[in-house]
């Protein structure tokens, strides 16, 4: 299906049609959506640094703070995921266009 344009601000380039400026956008969006999962990655550092920290302090508590270091990990990992996700999703659909 054509994507129709509502309106055009200036002059066509010539060769390059709708298909090739989703194509670049989704292929530009991928690689946006990338860094995306470095911030998870840099959570999940600080969150598991702060927890063994916290367990050199108070070794009575380690158990609880390994519970919920986990539950946080695991957190901050589904939104690595889901920032992957996408840009797989957007690399694939700039490719098949």
């Amino acid at each position: 299906m054509e994507p129709q344009i509502i309106a055009q601000a200036g002059t066509a380039v010539a060769g390059i049609d709708s298909n090739t400026i989703i194509r670049a956008a989704s292929l530009i969006g991928s690689g946006i959506a990338v860094v995306g999962v470095f911030g998870p990655g840099i959570g999940i550092g600080v969150a598991g640094s702060r927890a063994l920290e916290g367990m050199a302090r108070q070794p009575e508590m380690a158990g609880k703070l390994l519970a919920n270091a986990i539950i946080i990990a695991a957190l901050m990992e589904a939104l690595g995921l889901l920032a992957f996700v996408v840009a797989i999703l957007l690399y694939l659909n700039g490719t098949k266009v």
